[in-house]
């Protein structure tokens, strides 16, 4: 007799029942898990949203402020930059009025001191150590010290220029940061969410190892600051006392030159009187020699005139050379000396 099949167990309805509801009650669990899994995911979704745009907001604002911070102290550092491109242009102007008030020495100097050299010929009695040649030798050491003072603040102004121009240096580069910073956060201000080329890099919130705190940023620009103010007070006290250099010395070497002038006059009109009185002695010999002579005649005493001539005669001929030494010495003074006076410009530049 054939084997019959054995067929699969048969379930009671109590089972179907039980093993359906089982089936309805995981399918309702795990709903229900995935369902709060998908509402905490979009709660952490919302409150990393939230958190990012307060992350977000708090960013662009601290940039806004950045920025407010970068254009104060680079509007800070143009106006410095635009002061001590100013004081260096006006130095090297103030350089050359030195300069050109240096040169315009030598020539009074050289004057002054050929001067001296042209009354050395002077002879006689009138090689005198007088007024007119003490006043010369007073204006040889007051233009020499002149020109020395001169030439020091010349190397003083020189030395300024190149500290203004370091503090400049030091301006100018510290704009140039300031610019690609600038140019760097106003970039990053405008993007957005949806701006191309928005990607996650890594390595983006390390610190560089040169990077420095913003206080050290700070003190940085501050300390260019104070440099160039520093040197632009340096600048204006320097100015200002060229102004008086300038101006003293040009009021003492014109002094001077009216006494040496002065004096000089003084000592022609000496000479000339000097002189004038021995033209007038002069005048008297031949007059005494003709008295000399009617006396002769009539005494009969004939030497004794003659000794008496030949004195006359020598007195003639002193007189004559005390004339022609004034003369000399009026040539040099007059007409050598005070000619080339005339030639003295002394200018305050």
């Amino acid at each position: 007799m054939a084997k019959l099949v054995q067929l699969p167990p048969k379930f009671l309805p109590k089972e179907w029942n039980i093993a359906n509801k089982t089936c309805y009650a995981k399918a309702e669990s795990q709903r229900s898990r995935s369902e709060r899994l998908v509402a905490e995911s979009q709660r952490l979704v919302d409150e990393i949203e939230k958190t990012t745009q307060r992350s977000q907001k708090d960013v662009n604002k601290k940039l806004d402020q950045r920025l407010e911070e970068m254009q104060f102290w680079k509007k800070e550092l143009d106006s410095k930059l635009e002061d001590t491109v100013n004081d260096i242009a006006q130095l090297l102007a103030y350089k050359i009025r030195l300069e050109k008030a240096l040169e315009s020495c030598r020539e009074p100097l050289s004057i002054a001191q050929q001067c001296l050299i042209e009354r050395e010929k002077r002879i006689g009695i009138d090689l005198v150590h007088d007024e007119a040649e003490r006043e010369l030798i007073k204006e040889v050491e007051v233009i020499q010290g002149v020109m020395t003072l001169l030439e020091r603040t010349i190397e003083q102004i020189t030395e300024q220029i190149r500290m203004s121009r370091s503090a400049k240096y030091s301006l100018e580069k510290d704009l140039k940061d300031k610019f690609q910073a600038l140019k760097i956060d106003n970039h990053c201000t405008a993007l957005t969410n949806n701006s191309p080329g928005i990607d996650y890099s890594p390595n983006t919130v390390r610190i560089e190892a040169n990077s420095v705190t913003p206080i050290e940023w700070e003190d940085y620009t501050d300390t260019n600051i104070l440099k160039a103010e520093k040197q632009r007070n340096n600048a204006i006290a320097l100015r200002s006392l060229i102004d008086g250099i300038l101006s003293e010395t040009a009021g003492d070497m014109c002094k001077q030159c009216d006494t040496v002038n002065y004096a000089l006059k003084n000592r022609i009109q000496e000479t000339k009187d000097a002189k004038n009185k021995l033209e007038e002695h002069l005048a008297k010999v031949p007059l005494q020699h003709l008295f000399v002579y009617h006396g002769a005649s009539l005494r009969e005493t004939l030497s004794q005139a003659e000794t008496e001539l030949k004195a006359l005669n020598r007195n003639q001929l002193s007189l004559e050379e005390e004339i022609q030494v004034k003369e000399n010495s009026l040539y040099i003074d007059e007409v050598i000396c005070m000619q080339m006076r005339e030639a003295i410009s002394i200018n305050a530049f």
